[in-house]
């Protein structure tokens, strides 16, 4: 069994143009004040890394890693969730995302997903600049808008749909593979991928590629009300990282998973800090002890509710308390008698 490294801090939710939030080297130092010992990176923001640099220069990663080191934290991964998610864009949503791109490419879905295949494959290089050997990212969408079946979905509506998505990330997969970076898709709604069933479509029609891995965060499967235990049973061989983000599912008798449109603090599923949720934490750390997972508790703050920077630091000691150092024995060690192979037979009753 291997002990979870931890905790880390997903920076996304905290960059800003305040201090200390607006640069690489007032956030790591935050974010090691606050018990954190790594963090996970936005690669699409510029006040914390020059990604096209970092693609390119491998002294540039060795700097980002020295000022984090000296501030008292390590760099995690390096996330794509926007530009993953520009990677398939269904119509309905291109005014939604398009602010996810850059300016130059706004208003052009086919200049948008360009760049942002390349924005991925970017972000793969410079992971594989900073020995970091895991990338979180979402999938996109293309068949989410037909999520419900009604209408009735015509035939071949769902597999055109994945079959394209495929498409579009096997090159990236490959240029994964060539630098030896595990793509981590964040299984969550509005993405293709949101459950276990839409992960292996997609794996599938990948040639079950050995980079498409998964990021597991049970926030996203308490509201889908989908057993986030046996998920973790079930794909522990693909599972890279891990979010730590708690969250609550309350069905009254006027709304229920879809929450009829009301903002987040009124919804029957909202997520909140670590602690304030419904989320068995003890049994997931005991579970991925059990299942040797050697990477970070990263905490992804996101709640209606609690100031952020509350929820950062709660949150690292919350990591803090459930990391399970993984004994180097059996507790029933002390009664062993020994044996051999002759001795077992024996015992056995085998002459």
């Amino acid at each position: 069994m291997k002990t979870i490294k931890g905790p880390a801090l997903f920076l996304a939710q905290f960059a800003g143009d305040e201090a200390p939030f607006n640069s690489w080297d007032s956030i790591t130092k935050w974010a090691a004040d606050c018990g954190y010992k790594g963090v996970q990176v936005p690669s699409w923001d510029g006040r914390l890394i020059d990604l096209a640099r970092a693609a390119e220069s491998k002294d540039y990663c060795d700097e980002l890693k020295g000022v984090a080191a000296a501030n008292g934290v390590e760099v995690t991964d390096l996330s794509t969730h926007l530009q993953g998610q520009l990677v398939a864009v269904h119509p309905a949503y291109d005014v939604a995302f398009d602010g996810f791109a850059a300016p130059e490419v706004q208003g052009n879905p086919a200049a948008r997903q360009a760049w942002a295949v390349d924005q991925v494959k970017k972000c793969i290089s410079a992971s594989n600049n900073m020995g970091i050997h895991q990338m979180a990212t979402f999938s996109g969408a293309l068949a989410w808008p037909f999520i419900y079946p009604w209408p009735q979905r015509p035939a071949g509506l769902v597999e055109t749909a994945f079959d394209e998505l495929a498409a579009r990330w096997k090159p990236i997969l490959d240029h994964a593979e060539e630098n030896g970076v595990d793509v981590c898709y964040e299984i969550h709604p509005g993405e293709d991928l949101h459950d276990g069933v839409t992960y292996e479509m997609f794996l599938e029609r990948t040639g079950n590629h050995a980079r498409a891995c998964m990021l597991y965060d049970p926030s996203h499967y308490v509201l889908q009300c989908l057993d986030y235990l046996d998920n973790i049973d079930i794909y522990k061989d693909v599972i890279r990282m891990f979010h730590v983000k708690d969250a609550e599912f309350n069905p009254t008798g006027r709304q229920g998973v879809y929450s009829g449109f009301q903002p987040w603090v009124d919804r029957a599923g909202r997520f909140r800090s670590l602690g304030d949720g419904q989320v068995d934490f003890g049994a997931i750390f005991s579970k991925m002890a059990a299942i040797d997972f050697d990477g970070w508790a990263v905490v992804e703050w996101e709640c209606c509710l609690k100031h952020p920077e509350d929820g950062a630091r709660e949150g690292a000691q919350f990591v803090s308390d459930h990391i399970i150092r993984v004994t180097e024995r059996a507790f029933d060690d002390f009664a062993g008698g020994g044996t051999d192979e002759a001795a077992n037979r024996a015992m056995l009753g085998i002459s």
